[in-house]
C-alpha cells in the first residue's frame, strides 16, 4: 500500500449508562498509561485525531478519545423517544466512569477540553482515587455564560452553521487556516440541539463554585491549562479556580484559544508535553 494510514483505530463498546446500553465509539492509539481524552461541547472525539496520531506519546500513552453519546458516531440511546437532550454533572460523571469501566482501565488519565476541562474538575471532587491523574484545558468552576442557547436550535436557522459561527471567535488568530477550519467544520456536523444540550451541563447544572476547595492534589495530580485567546473559560477564570486548588498546576498558553488540541496542534503539543513527561515520570512540573 502506498497511501499514508494514521495508526488510530476505531472501534465500538457497549456501555451500561443508568441502566441503559449504550454503543459508543472510540479511537485509540499507542501503549501504556491509558489517557481518555473528552471532546468539547457540540462537537466529537475527531478533536484529538493530532494527538492520537503523535508517535512519541504514543510510546508511553494509551490515548483514547470517545464521542458522547448523541455526538459524532455515537448515537443517542436505542430507547430514545426524541425528548429533548440536556447533559447533566450526574449524567456526565457516569458516562466517563462507565466508559472507563467498560475498557477496564486501570486508573486512567482524563483530559478534557470546555465542558471536558469542567467534568475533569467534578472527577477530582469526588472521584479521585479512580485516575493516575487529571487535566483540564479551558477549565473553571464556572464561565458566565456570554451566549444566547435559544439560537442553537431553530427551525429557520441552520443549526450547525450557527453553532460554528458562535465558536469562530474562540480559535486564536495565530491558529493555521487548514486546523481551524477541521475546527470549525465539526461544528456544522453536530446533531440538532446537541451543541444547546451540553450547554445546559455548561452553564447551568455544572457550576462547581464552592466545591473545588474539595479537590486533594496529593491524592490525585491536577493540571489546568488555558489558551491565552479564550475569552469564553479565560485565563482569568482558569488562575482564580486554580488559586482555590491547593498544588493545582496552572498553565496560560500562548497563541492559543479554546480548541488548543486541534486549532492549533504544534503549539498545543508545546505545552502538553511536559505534562505528559510529569505524569509519566510521576513527578511535579
Amino acid at each position: 500500500m502506498t497511501g499514508h494510514i494514521e495508526p488510530m483505530v476505531g472501534r465500538y463498546v457497549h456501555v451500561d449508562i443508568a441502566g441503559t446500553t449504550h454503543r459508543i465509539y472510540f479511537e485509540e492509539a499507542g501503549s501504556g498509561i491509558p489517557l481518555v481524552c473528552l471532546h468539547t461541547a457540540g462537537s466529537d472525539g475527531r478533536q484529538w485525531r493530532h494527538l492520537l496520531a503523535d508517535e512519541a506519546f504514543a510510546k508511553a500513552f494509551r490515548i483514547i478519545a470517545f464521542d458522547l453519546p448523541w455526538h459524532g458516531k455515537s448515537n443517542p440511546p436505542a430507547d430514545w423517544d426524541g425528548t429533548e437532550y440536556q447533559l447533566t454533572t450526574a449524567r456526565y460523571t457516569e458516562t466517563i466512569r462507565a466508559f472507563c469501566a467498560a475498557l477496564d482501565l486501570d486508573r486512567p488519565v482524563v483530559m478534557g477540553c470546555s465542558i471536558g476541562g469542567r467534568i475533569v474538575l467534578n472527577l477530582a471532587i469526588d472521584h479521585a482515587a479512580e485516575f493516575r491523574a487529571l487535566i483540564g484545558l479551558e477549565a473553571a468552576d464556572f464561565q458566565a455564560p456570554w451566549y444566547d442557547t435559544s439560537w442553537l436550535n431553530r427551525p429557520d436557522i441552520h443549526g450547525g452553521e450557527v453553532c460554528a459561527a458562535l465558536v469562530s471567535g474562540l480559535v486564536a488568530p495565530q491558529s493555521p487556516a487548514e486546523t481551524r477550519m477541521e475546527t470549525l467544520w465539526a461544528y456544522k456536523q453536530g446533531g440538532p440541539g446537541v451543541f444547546k444540550g451540553d450547554l445546559y451541563f455548561y452553564r447551568v447544572d455544572g457550576d462547581l463554585r464552592g466545591r473545588t476547595k474539595a479537590i486533594d492534589t496529593s491524592a490525585c495530580p491536577l493540571y489546568l491549562l488555558t489558551g491565552e485567546y479564550d475569552f469564553s473559560c479565560s485565563p482569568e477564570d482558569t488562575l482564580r479556580t486554580a488559586a482555590g486548588i491547593p498544588g493545582a498546576a496552572v498553565v496560560v498558553m500562548e497563541k492559543l484559544g479554546h480548541f488548543p488540541m486541534s486549532e492549533n496542534p504544534d503549539q498545543f503539543r508545546r505545552y502538553i508535553a511536559p505534562v505528559l513527561d510529569a505524569i509519566k515520570q510521576q513527578k511535579t512540573i
